[in-house]
């Protein structure tokens, strides 16, 4: 008997306040044409005082749990993935279960910046196919608007805040679910993508540093690397696939990466120009936009990717 993890549900949440790139202009020195020549983004959500990345979680969460036709209370696990978690310490995700109304289930963060939803979702996957658990709620979800340096225009344009969710299910026999997962790391690439602040360093939360160029070169390389072997893993090709669901980092990334697979664009779900790089969120917040506007459908097979700081990176192939 094999059991995979299956997709019940995905749902998402952004903030409410939705910002311009002619907005931006008026506070740095860039312009709108600038921002979407090189990156494609021209809006992102911005948290309010009140909207925190538990919030952003919890209502994401609800609404993934909503489409599975599932009750919080069917929730037996809990891993969220951020780089911008709410304290130090507890986890995030405790602060969603309780929120959730959940009394008592395993629930933990996980720390992989812009790759963390890929690693939550290995995590989750091997925890249900080890029979630990039934029923996982995985969530990314990101403030990242919270660490960034407002004077400097080549980062503060890129980053939104926002979260995604889904909700996965053991299934025994079946053809669909979580074909194959692929992470990876590389911690000598620290200085080119890092938050410059921590609790055992400076004892302060520091502000987003990055080298976009050197990023770039090694984003397109390392996704499209990771999604081969995923695909693999599983026994198929690109020739298989009907939707890519990338990190939304820049739409210069998601195209140089679908000419290095081969893959026609119109497969790639992009969403970076309405909600720029939410890091943890990006991912999800993508696959709960395609499966919402009806164009990723049951029986699809779908490659979810992404790569961020240290570097880490990753893919997994699923049957949606």
């Amino acid at each position: 008997m094999t059991t995979r993890s299956v997709i019940l549900g995905t749902g998402a949440a952004l903030p409410g306040r939705r910002v311009s790139n002619a907005e931006l202009a008026g506070q740095v020195d860039t312009t709108d044409e600038w921002i979407v020549e090189r990156t494609g983004i021209r809006f992102r959500h911005i948290a309010g005082p009140d909207e925190t990345t538990a919030t952003l979680a919890t209502d994401a969460a609800k609404a993934a749990i909503a489409a599975s036709n599932l009750s919080a209370q069917d929730i037996d696990l809990i891993v969220l993935a951020t780089a911008t978690p709410d304290q130090t310490f507890p986890a995030t995700a405790t602060k969603v279960q309780a929120a959730l109304g959940i009394d008592d289930c395993v629930a933990f963060d996980v720390a992989a910046v812009c790759s963390g939803f890929l690693y939550a979702v290995q995590v989750a996957d091997s925890m249900i196919r080890a029979g630990v658990h039934r029923t996982a709620l995985v969530i990314g979800a990101e403030t990242f608007s919270r660490i960034l340096d407002w004077e400097d225009r080549t980062t503060c344009v890129l980053f939104g805040d926002g979260a995604g969710a889904m909700v996965l299910a053991a299934e025994e026999d079946g053809d669909r679910g979580i074909l194959s997962t692929k992470l990876h790391a590389d911690g000598r690439h620290n200085q080119l993508l890092y938050v410059d602040g921590g609790p055992s360093t400076t004892g302060t939360v520091g502000k987003l540093r990055m080298k976009g160029r050197e990023v770039f070169r090694h984003a397109v390389v390392n996704l499209a690397s990771v999604m081969g072997e995923s695909l693999a893993a599983a026994g198929l090709s690109t020739d298989d696939v009907d939707w890519v669901v990338p990190h939304q980092a820049n739409a210069r990334i998601l195209d140089a990466t679908a000419r290095k697979l081969g893959l026609a664009p119109e497969k790639v779900v992009v969403t970076v120009d309405q909600h720029a790089n939410t890091s943890a969120a990006s991912v999800p917040l993508a696959l709960d936009t395609a499966v919402r506007d009806g164009r990723i459908q049951r029986g699809d097979l779908i490659v979810l990717e992404a790569m961020g700081g240290g570097f880490t990176w990753g893919a997994a192939v699923v049957r949606f």
